[in-house]
């Protein structure tokens, strides 16, 4: 509708209904934050659009009715198939008879950001109590197997000793590896933490130094780094260990593209301001990023891969982010990612002096 054709500009999402709540109008911002073109927007009555609307529908009915000029509040807008908007919504009052309503709806990303947060802290106390009951349920048979196996050892006879003992220490090697994954479970929860001050940059240089090491060519890992970032308090290995996990995968993941030398891993650091972190208030903090070109996390485990041995590749443990995880959350900082083909950034906050 060219009367509304200078709404197409605007960064937040419009809709204008008709008296029946359909949609007459759609800009390009409501179309991308729908996810649907106009085309199929257009005439959809604004109930269509959430399962849960009806607080959205209410305010178009009071718009409708004259009874305010606009009416502002905040919704978490629930789609079928599709992941919930959390919105500030505006609906104004127009003085136009067939288009008598608009509907403004501006995404929250603070609230988004705080609703991640949660969830990850939600699953890193899940991930702690997974480990303990994997432990418990693990090690003490474990240790029986294996003893059971040296004894039976000691009990072969000796005419068939040789090739038994083949089998016996199948059983031996394989309650030895178990009892490592175990322990690889456990050792966040075990080891203290060596505190002192940690330059973000030399944990980088250190990374980047091991990285080329083991991919020599076809590989670029470039630096962007913001100089002024302070040194904080922290363990110096275990931040090795998390920016290691993450490069070490993202290397993996570009197996492909370092083979026709187009692999590219980027060490971004930066500053940021005023940021809440596990719902506590932080003037600043460190906000590194790791950022690869290869062809993203696979969809289907994309929302589990700081979970214990979930893993995109074959033979890997699925216990690096786990790791990184438990790290970064002992630093009281936030790990998240976000992933498409082409582009996998994981970003890493830890509170700064």
């Amino acid at each position: 509708m060219n009367q509304f054709s200078g709404l197409d500009l605007l960064a937040s999402s419009v809709l204008v209904l008709d008296p029946e709540a359909r949609i007459l109008y759609a800009n390009p911002a409501a179309e991308n934050l729908l996810e649907r073109p106009f085309k199929l927007l257009q005439h959809l009555k604004l109930n269509d659009l959430f399962l849960n609307g009806d607080e959205l529908l209410s305010g178009f009915e009071q718009a409708l009715a004259r009874q305010f000029a606009d009416k502002r509040q905040d919704l978490i807008l629930e789609r079928n198939g599709h992941e919930a908007l959390h919105v500030h919504s505006i609906v104004t009052s127009l003085d136009l008879a067939h288009a008598p309503v608009l509907i403004e709806l501006r995404e929250n990303v603070q609230q988004v950001k705080l609703d991640r947060e949660e969830r990850m802290q939600d699953q890193n106390k899940e991930n702690k109590e997974l480990i303990r009951n994997l432990a418990h349920e693990i090690k003490n048979p474990l240790g029986g197997i294996r003893g059971a196996a040296q004894l039976l050892e000691l009990e072969l006879p000796e005419r068939h000793a040789k090739e038994l003992r083949e089998y016996t220490q199948v059983i031996i090697k394989e309650a030895d590896r178990l009892q490592i994954l175990v322990d690889r479970l456990l050792a966040p929860n075990r080891l203290p933490q060596a505190i002192a001050d940690v330059n973000i940059h030399e944990v980088c240089e250190r990374v980047r130094s091991l990285i080329v090491a083991e991919f020599p060519r076809g590989l670029s890992i470039k630096r962007d780094y913001d100089l002024s970032i302070p040194e904080f308090r922290g363990d110096q290995q275990q931040l090795i260990q998390v920016v290691l996990n993450i490069a070490h995968n993202a290397a993996q993941a570009l197996l492909s593209e370092i083979a026709h030398h187009r692999a590219e891993i980027i060490f971004k650091t930066r500053v940021v301001r005023q940021i809440t972190l596990a719902k506590v208030r932080y003037r600043l903090a460190l906000d590194l990023h790791i950022i690869d070109n290869g062809p993203g996390i696979p969809v289907e485990i994309r929302d589990r891969i700081f979970y214990p041995l979930v893993s995109g590749r074959d033979g890997g443990s699925g216990l690096g982010l786990t790791l990184a995880q438990a790290f970064i959350t002992q630093h009281a900082g936030v790990i998240d990612c976000e992933s498409r083909p082409g582009c996998t950034d994981f970003r890493i906050l830890i509170p700064l002096p």
